[in-house]
């Protein structure tokens, strides 16, 4: 599981250790992970990786598979913005945002999906957003890549669902994480960033992380063996508007 130390991930962790799986957990965040492991030490292994570095990803996943065999499920969670419109983003930065959001998981597939195979099967949950679907301002490369990421889990599906591989996508709203912090730390009136943030949702309120989680659970676990390639809106109503 990508994205592990934080957010969506870090719940989503906690949330399949409560269902019983042993979790390896990815990210960044050292600080992240330690704090994650120490909520269950027995189930959960960290691993620091960065995905922006891309030539690391495939011999991590085949060192993982070398020391812990072929994991069921793959959670794609990380991600990172950029607030920028596609005239004024930098190129570096808007290569980061790809290769983390888009080409670290199809990197991470890639390495696993043979081993899934052999298996007999296994499950990837990418988590997108509605922002695949609804162009967002100053959002250029985020709405880009989670496009991207829906039509990987789709491509995935195309090639793989007959030999026991399901992929689908969860595709939150706004979601309050610390990433939703960081935007409003950096608002100019954050009072009125969060009020507008949180109105887009119909019901009034950012989502949580665990309720993303939740979500992801469902489509990784056998409830949802006819799901195959699907994008699931979970956004409060946002999309409906």
């Amino acid at each position: 599981m990508t994205g592990a130390a934080s957010g969506i991930g870090r719940a989503t962790a906690l949330r399949f250790v409560a269902d019983g799986y042993a979790v390896a957990a990815l990210d960044r965040d050292r600080e992240g992970l330690d704090k994650l492991v120490h909520d269950d030490p027995s189930a959960i292994v960290p691993w620091h990786v960065d995905l922006s570095t891309l030539e690391t990803i495939e011999p991590f996943a085949e060192g993982l598979v070398a020391r812990s065999g072929t994991p069921e499920v793959l959670v794609n969670a990380a991600g990172v913005g950029l607030v920028a419109t596609a005239v004024e983003a930098d190129l570096d930065a808007w290569q980061r945002v790809l290769a983390i959001n888009l080409t670290a998981p199809m990197l991470l597939c890639r390495a696993f999906i043979p081993h899934m195979i052999k298996a007999g099967g296994g499950s990837i949950v990418n988590v997108a957003s509605v922002a695949a679907f609804r162009g967002v301002r100053s959002r250029a490369a985020y709405c880009s890549a989670k496009a991207g990421l829906v039509g990987l889990t789709r491509s995935i599906t195309a090639d793989f669902a007959k030999v026991g591989i399901r992929a689908n996508a969860v595709c939150p709203g706004t979601v309050r994480t610390g990433y939703t912090d960081a935007v409003l730390s950096v608002s100019e009136d954050p009072e009125a960033t969060e009020a507008f943030m949180t109105q887009r949702q119909l019901i009034g309120r950012m989502g949580t992380p665990e309720e993303v989680a939740d979500a992801i659970a469902f489509l990784a676990g056998p409830q949802a063996t006819f799901f195959h390639g699907a994008a699931v809106v979970i956004d409060g109503g946002r999309s409906v508007m």
